[in-house]
């Protein structure tokens, strides 16, 4: 089975005052192409500090991080960025629209800026498939949180991403609003076949995915297998 993330014995450490805080200390674990992974662990466990260093956006004191075949630690900045740009999606807590764009140019810039000669169109297909085929020219101060969240859903999968991050998805959502939005994030992933690694402290949401690995004082408590097929 292909391994599209490999983490091996990954350190972080941040200078406080005097001392140096260890947010992350010997972790090492590997997500499977295709596969939906969770990790869990309550606040100040180095779950999005975690996340950071998988997706490039930090560097690590220590150990190794493999990102679609890339050792990391090889790259430079602006050849993380285009790793990120061409294979990587991400989904927030607070979405991260951008407020002066609507719906549509939300997702359809990022197409644009890749060079998509179809941006707009792919933009429109992928806000129909999350329900907001109405609102596409409507400002994220017009939408909802939940519909904010799906113009996200939508934006994160419009480069067709090898590997999609989300970070607390639902953290700011009530949670009828949360679950379908999660439904539709399990939908699009399934279709796409795209690797779903979610950042979470809902264990429900957890119980959803393929593997789950636990974090606590920056260390792994658990890496276990679920029931779900």
């Amino acid at each position: 089975m292909t391994k599209i993330l490999k983490i091996n014995g990954l350190e972080r450490t941040y200078n406080s005052g005097n001392k140096q805080l260890t947010v992350l200390h010997n972790v090492s674990f590997e997500v499977v192409k295709g596969q939906t992974f969770s990790i869990v662990g309550p606040s100040g466990s180095g779950k999005t500090t975690l996340l950071g260093l998988a997706a490039g956006l930090d560097t690590p004191n220590a150990g190794s991080v493999e990102l679609c075949g890339h050792d990391l630690s090889t790259l430079n900045e602006d050849e993380r960025a285009q790793l990120r740009n061409e294979q990587v999606g991400f989904i927030f807590q607070d979405f991260q629209l951008l407020p002066t764009l609507t719906a549509l140019e939300n997702v359809s810039v990022p197409l644009e800026l890749q060079g998509s000669k179809n941006a707009v169109s792919k933009a429109k297909e992928l806000l129909e498939k999350v329900g907001l085929g109405d609102r596409i020219h409507h400002y994220p101060s017009q939408l909802s949180g939940g519909e904010q969240q799906r113009v996200a859903v939508a934006r994160a999968f419009s480069n067709n991403p090898s590997i999609l991050f989300a970070d607390e998805p639902t953290g700011n959502l009530d949670e009828e609003t949360g679950q379908k939005v999660i439904q539709l994030l399990f939908n699009l992933n399934e279709e796409a076949g795209t690797t779903l690694v979610i950042i979470t402290h809902d264990l429900d949401l957890a119980a959803r995915t393929q593997q789950i690995l636990r974090l606590k004082g920056g260390q792994i408590l658990t890496n276990e297998t679920t029931a779900v097929v």
